[in-house]
């Protein structure tokens, strides 16, 4: 194995040294957007979009984005952490931004750091998992529907204690409802149900997070000439439902097989995934 390394602020660090101080605004205040990336071949997936999130986290909290480098040099700076890292297959990305330190609460400077962090996958391309997942739901806490809901923030108590619970009930995934009782989305992922081939997922306006993935997997569907709804999601309309999948950027689609007692087929997913392969790694089927 070869020796790791992370990316801060452009500069490659050895990943076993010590890299942040203890008065990170990360880590003291949650100060923090962040991105998981699917890269393959020293290619990031759906960069575009990525970035366009981030611009719009950092417009959201109030920090400078001049401060944070272009597209082209961020991506270009992950690449080389690729490479130094001798990846060259399937990889996740984390990318954290986070304020530079000073201040309590209020910020003293609102310019940005970035940190990026590389994780080899067990695949190069999207593979539908074999076993669906079995999920259920979280009823312990709620996720208020927001602006910033839609983002990816450091501050993921809510998932953490939903994965607990998932862990806990011997589940491999957990919905998640906001506040007016409707499903958002799951510990890690946006949701999507099936019926009458037509697909249904919450809308922002639920209090999802804006999903890379999401946004592409809808994008498809509907290039492909299917109806997709972003639209308020419960409880019945998943058990009326014909298919479910969760879709993530670094996984793609993760069919559900069992929501309690009710079961559901792939077909979709397993279609859908064979669209999403085509439409971004076609150059390995050449």
């Amino acid at each position: 194995m070869h020796k790791q390394y992370i990316c801060i602020n452009g500069g490659m660090m050895p990943s076993a040294e010590p890299s942040l101080y203890h008065n990170n605004r990360a880590f003291c205040y949650g100060d923090a957007l962040f991105e998981t990336i699917h890269a393959n071949g020293t290619a990031l997936q759906l960069f575009a979009y990525h970035y366009k999130r981030l611009m719009n986290g950092m417009d959201l909290l109030g920090m400078d984005k001049k401060s944070l480098p272009s597209k082209d040099k961020l991506e270009s700076d992950i690449i080389r952490l690729l490479n130094k890292n001798h990846l060259y297959s399937g990889v996740r990305v984390r990318l954290s931004v986070f304020r530079n330190y000073g201040g309590f609460y209020t910020p003293a400077d609102n310019s940005v750091s970035y940190l990026a962090e590389t994780t080899p996958l067990p695949a190069g391309l999207y593979e539908l998992n074999e076993k669906g997942f079995k999920t259920g739901t979280y009823d312990e806490m709620k996720k208020q529907p927001s602006a910033l809901a839609n983002m990816k923030t450091a501050n993921s108590i809510l998932y953490i204690r939903a994965g607990m619970f998932a862990r806990e009930k011997g589940l491999d995934d957990c919905l998640i409802k906001n506040t007016t009782g409707n499903l958002a989305e799951t510990t890690s992922s946006n949701i999507f149900i099936i019926r009458n081939g037509n697909l249904y997922t919450p809308s922002l306006e639920q209090g999802c997070v804006a999903g890379v993935m999401r946004a592409h997997i809808i994008m498809l569907a509907r290039r492909e000439g299917i109806e997709c709804f972003e639209t308020s999601v419960t409880e019945n309309d998943l058990l009326e439902a014909d298919e479910c999948f969760l879709t993530n950027a670094v996984s793609g689609l993760q069919w559900v097989i069992a929501f309690g007692n009710r079961r559901y087929y792939n077909k979709t997913a397993k279609m859908m995934t064979g669209l999403l392969n085509k439409d971004l790694f076609d150059r390995f089927s050449r």
